[in-house]
């Protein structure tokens, strides 16, 4: 989602003024599961979120946090940052905050036991990589539209006094209610007392930057809630709740996630991002196309394969511009599945074990293997999308190689072969 982008053109010439913003909300609802509160019929009266967007004499501030718990964004967390762009082009402050605390607890929303702690090097490095990642499709340069806030700001300096406080606002019972506590607790698998803080931290990032809405996927509507009870609490006027969905993955059966392999990186090969997309399941194309471009759903192409080809096109040039998302699209015609990405033989490895530096060299992505453990000290080298940072990472055997891609910077990749 760059500027090139003719949607974006038009928006951001319609939003140069603050009183002429968008009144049209189609962009507000496109792909949204739920916006809460929402007024009933019988209380008519009650403000919704469309109303304050039309009625506002200010730029509204909108929030979502990202964790950096791990090094790589797929295009299942973009969907919550593409809804942030929209805000901003329609002329309101994107809030992003960067839970370089609430990682080190991890959210435990959803997971089955606790989570492994962060040390506070690994949350820096994998917030610097999320930022990389997001630049594309956030707009960066336009003065106002753009907060990147870090939560240890303000959680790092939080006294007893006021953790007592935070915690005086919720029950236990309340917080069992949350979905994954339940379930814990009910197996009578560990729930650790840090656990029953994050919800309160995320709800009080909320009340730091004096949130007006909040966006998620609808797995937070629970820390979402937690947000607008703090934020009454101290004094505030409670922020709406935009839930987004969860992205179903690549196998069109499970979420996305890079454990179960059916992703797509954000910091992917161009080439590897087309030939993922370009086999999207038939039932999964519309849900992409709604919630992955800006493209109008009702002049999709009938056919299935033309729309498999356009998303991947599409979704490509987002992230990397329309001569590599052309130099993809005839790379997987003219037929390799690998495209476009160049091929390192391991045959021309001299023997294994194998130190990575040295493969970093031998394949000609670095002049030296000094070179390559400078790079790889600077968290410049991936292996699948997958950052290395131990200089003394080694390969013991080919198989552990054999049809990864190996990566320096943004722009050199090989493909290792046998």
């Amino acid at each position: 989602m760059n500027k090139s982008n003719p949607t974006f053109q038009v928006q951001s010439l319609i939003n140069s003024e603050f009183p002429s913003m968008v009144q049209d909300f189609a962009w507000l609802r496109r792909g949204v599961v739920e916006i809460f509160p929402q007024p009933t019929d019988a209380d008519s009266d009650s403000e919704s979120l469309e109303k304050r967007l039309a009625n506002t004499d200010r730029p509204l501030r909108v929030k979502l946090g990202i964790d950096p718990t791990g090094s790589d964004i797929h295009l299942g967390h973009s969907i919550p940052v593409r809804k942030l762009r929209a805000f901003q082009d329609a002329g309101h402050t994107a809030v992003l905050i960067i839970g370089d605390f609430t990682a080190r607890i991890g959210d435990p929303t959803g997971k089955s036991e606790v989570r492994r702690q962060l040390t506070a090097a690994d949350v820096t490095q994998n917030a610097q990589t999320y930022l990389d990642q997001v630049r594309p499709i956030l707009d960066f340069d336009t003065p106002g539209r753009l907060e990147v806030r870090y939560n240890s700001e303000w959680l790092s300096g939080l006294d007893l006094g006021k953790i007592l406080e935070l915690l005086s606002t919720m029950t236990v019972g309340q917080m069992l209610a949350k979905e994954g506590f339940a379930e814990r607790y009910k197996k009578e698998n560990p729930i650790f007392i840090h656990e029953f803080l994050y919800p309160l931290m995320q709800g009080y990032d909320s009340v730091a930057v004096e949130a007006d809405v909040e966006l998620g996927g609808t797995d937070q509507k629970f820390n979402i809630a937690v947000g607008r009870d703090l934020q009454r609490h101290f004094g505030q006027k409670p922020q709406f709740g935009l839930l987004l969905p969860i992205l179903i993955g690549t196998d069109g059966v499970q979420k996305m996630s890079k454990s179960l392999s059916n992703y797509v990186g954000l910091s992917e090969h161009p080439s590897d991002k087309y030939q993922k997309l370009q086999g999207t399941p038939d039932q999964l194309l519309g849900q992409y196309f709604e919630l992955l471009t800006d493209l109008a759903l009702e002049k999709l192409p009938e056919n299935p394969r033309d729309r498999q080809i356009l998303l991947a096109w599409e979704v490509v040039r987002q992230y990397h511009g329309e001569a590599a998302a052309n130099e993809a699209k005839e790379a997987a015609k003219s037929g390799g599945k690998e495209g476009a990405v160049p091929e390192f033989s391991l045959a021309g490895v001299s023997q294994f074990p194998l130190k990575l530096a040295y493969l970093l060299n031998a394949s000609g992505l670095c002049k030296s293997s000094g070179e390559g453990k400078r790079k790889i000290q600077e968290g410049g080298v991936r292996l699948d999308g997958d950052r290395i940072t131990d200089v003394d990472t080694t390969f013991h055997q080919p198989s552990e190689l054999q049809g990864r891609v190996l990566q320096v910077g943004k722009n050199k990749f090989v493909r290792l072969v046998p």
